[in-house]
């Protein structure tokens, strides 16, 4: 189990004026922290920088480590940081269990093992029998639940998540929530959540709203946490 950890992070537009921080917190093993705050503060940035996009809009300042791992300075395919975005991103020419296959770690080898992985990761899902079946024949919250095992397939050490209820509908939008939460708490994966809606924080989890000229607040709090802002 891994704690991911952000060290003094510090993002500042081109012209000079702060965007974010300095900021540093602890997300422990299983927890969900939330980013909350209106758009352009700087919380997509936030996610982007983790996994190693370019980010030629601000100068950046901080560090990353998951454990006694620094993963700042790491290329994106060492990180082991998921994501999961707000579309499903599902690859239209795979059936559901090649898009999960492109996922799967290097270490898995040979066919029958990734078929056997495949396969035990979609019957925990509920979804047995959707190995061969075709994206476009699922339903919104089954091309929900592919879109998370494939992040979850890759055994990331921590996972990001940009919205990724956003699109559904009430009902299937809790739904999938609690699938979500339930997995995260399962693997002890340290995850960052960004989004708009309160209720997609998870019950008691840490809350940390980012204001405009790079103020940040901690709305509320897990005993354990550690938060500096």
């Amino acid at each position: 189990m891994t704690t991911l950890s952000i060290r003094d992070l510090k993002l500042t537009k081109l012209n000079g004026a702060p965007l974010l921080g300095p900021l540093s917190f602890d997300i422990a093993p299983g927890e969900v922290m939330t980013l909350m705050g209106v758009s352009g503060v700087g919380k997509s940035t936030v996610l982007n920088w983790l996994i190693g996009a370019s980010q030629p809009m601000f100068m950046v300042e901080g560090e990353a480590w998951l454990g006694n791992l620094r993963v700042d300075v790491l290329p994106t395919e060492q990180r082991r940081i998921g994501i999961l975005f707000q579309d499903d991103l599902l690859f239209p020419h795979f059936n559901v269990g090649d898009n999960l296959a492109y996922a799967l770690p290097a270490d898995t080898k040979g066919s029958k093992a990734r078929q056997r992985a495949i396969k035990e990761v979609l019957t925990s899902a509920g979804l047995s029998d959707f190995y061969d079946r075709d994206p476009a024949t699922l339903s919104g919250g089954q091309r929900a639940r592919v879109s998370l095992l494939r992040a979850l397939i890759a055994e990331p050490q921590a996972l990001l998540m940009d919205e990724p209820f956003s699109k559904l509908d009430s009902t299937l939008r809790q739904q999938f929530r609690s699938f979500v939460y339930e997995r995260i708490d399962e693997r002890k994966i340290p995850t960052l959540l960004v989004t708009h809606d309160a209720e997609d924080i998870p019950h008691g989890g840490n809350v940390l709203e980012l204001h405009e000229g790079g103020g940040v607040a901690k709305i509320k709090g897990t005993e354990g946490a550690s938060l500096t802002c």
